[in-house]
């Protein structure tokens, strides 16, 4: 039905808004007439955010940009080829104005406001019943794991566009790098939420890096940001469980050396039964799930019980931490290639050449027994060797030596796990280093360098 047209001579004058005047409210345009007065670059971006949410869109304008001139080709808008007139905001549920003339501008806003029509002027905010927010939009899934659209931010700041963009970009970058929720938290079915039965969860394997929260990847903070139940490593960064939500169940899994209260077996059992309950699982550990992570232990049996997997690699202590202390595992003309083995295998497997390095993970308490293994199988004496603790941590130390004496140099000053062995030249990049810096050297003129801290 028609609503009435406003005469040319009726007043059209809104009332002004106060600063805090408003209702912040998402509208359906979908299949809902929208009338654009104007057809510059506002209007255009205002016609394509229209058209994304379903609008019937009609632009009045005696001229338009190319882009929408294509639009209107492509039967995408109406188009009125035209200067306003009354009578041309009939049967519309929103306007826009756009035109760079105040009155013209002015004049509608006017028009609208006679209908009850919200009204966004581009020229002058304050003439509109409406404004346009910045907006962004975020992909979700919802509580069964399915895609449910996007999650919209919306922000306005005081009629201060350039402030609300700079807001919501800070907003969405939130929501992308895990640091704000994302998890579902209405279920999808009446019997679809977290527990609930109808849905098996998903398990994600997240490889936290070397324990600085910083070296996260975006997609493991994410995953991090949508779980209902985290099993959490000892290694890992901690830090993060601090920004779960209250009702994220947390479960401590973290294992020392010779101590391992939950066992492996039961790390595993834990995934499938959470998964299984309908929840989305982030399993948490140290460095990168591959690397002496247990990982593909952890896959599998998630597979064999018919649960989703994810594996998010991350940056790996074996190279996180020399890099730390400064230590490259390779070095064009110092080292062509590395190794990482635990501190438990078979050390004298690998090359024996100082310019193959050596990285050596939870070796601390066989640090003796390993350096005499290493000379056993060929390796010279006077090979430099790093003990570097608790890496990207607040007691993260450099304790530099040789294979003939490192070992006595960690137990001088008390080295303790978690640390990082280093065998090979490149130890001697490491500012700790002291030594020679060539590539042949004496056990003497190594050891007379003193023990230092990085």
């Amino acid at each position: 039905m028609s609503r009435r047209r406003t005469s040319s001579n009726a007043p059209r004058a809104a009332r002004p808004a106060a600063p805090h005047d408003t209702y912040p409210l998402g509208l359906r345009v979908g299949g809902r007439l929208v009338i654009v007065v104007g057809g510059g670059p506002v209007a255009l971006r205002r016609v394509r955010g229209l058209l994304a949410a379903g609008a019937r869109v009609r632009v009045i304008a005696p001229d338009v940009v190319p882009e929408l001139a294509s639009l209107v080709s492509a039967a995408a808008i109406e188009r009125i080829t035209r200067g306003y007139c009354d009578g041309d905001l009939d049967g519309a549920w929103l306007v826009h104005t756009a035109t760079g003339d105040p009155d013209v501008d002015a004049r509608v806003a006017g028009d609208a406001e006679l209908l009850r029509t919200f009204c966004v002027t581009a020229g002058d905010a304050g003439l509109g019943s409406a404004w346009v927010p910045a907006v962004a939009r975020t992909p979700v899934t919802d509580a069964a794991g399915r895609p449910a659209g996007d999650l919209a931010v919306a922000v306005t700041a005081g009629r201060d566009p350039r402030r609300a963009v700079r807001v919501r970009d800070a907003v969405v970058a939130g929501l992308d790098d895990g640091s704000l929720p994302l998890r579902a938290v209405r279920s999808a079915d009446p019997a679809g939420g977290p527990g609930g039965g109808s849905r098996i969860g998903r398990v994600a394997l997240v490889g936290g890096g070397p324990g600085d929260a910083g070296l996260v990847t975006v997609r493991g903070r994410r995953l991090l940001a949508a779980a209902h139940v985290v099993v959490v490593d000892r290694l890992a960064p901690r830090s993060l469980l601090t920004g779960l939500a209250d009702d994220v169940e947390v479960v401590d899994v973290g294992k020392t050396s010779g101590h391992h209260p939950v066992p492996q077996e039961e790390i595993t059992a834990l995934l499938v039964r959470h998964a299984l309950a309908g929840r989305d699982v982030v399993r948490l550990k140290g460095g990168d799930p591959y690397v002496f992570g247990r990982g593909g232990e952890e896959l599998d049996a998630c597979r064999a019980a018919g649960i989703e997997v994810e594996v998010v690699p991350g940056v790996t202590s074996a190279v996180s931490v020399p890099a730390a202390a400064g230590i490259p595992v390779t070095h064009r003309g110092l080292a062509r290639g590395f190794s990482v083995l635990t501190g438990h295998d078979d050390v004298g497997q690998v090359p024996g050449g100082t310019d193959h390095t050596l990285v050596l993970l939870m070796g601390v308490t066989r640090l003796a027994d390993t350096a005499r293994a290493l000379v056993a199988a060929g390796r010279p004496a006077d090979t430099p060797v790093a003990v570097v603790e608790d890496g990207f941590g607040s007691r993260q130390r450099t304790t530099v030596g040789t294979l003939a004496d490192i070992a006595d140099r960690a137990r001088a000053v008390g080295v303790q796990a978690p640390a990082v062995t280093v065998v090979g030249d490149v130890v001697r990049r490491s500012p700790a280093w002291t030594g020679p810096t060539s590539a042949h050297s004496s056990v003497h003129s190594v050891a007379a360098g003193a023990v230092r801290s990085s």
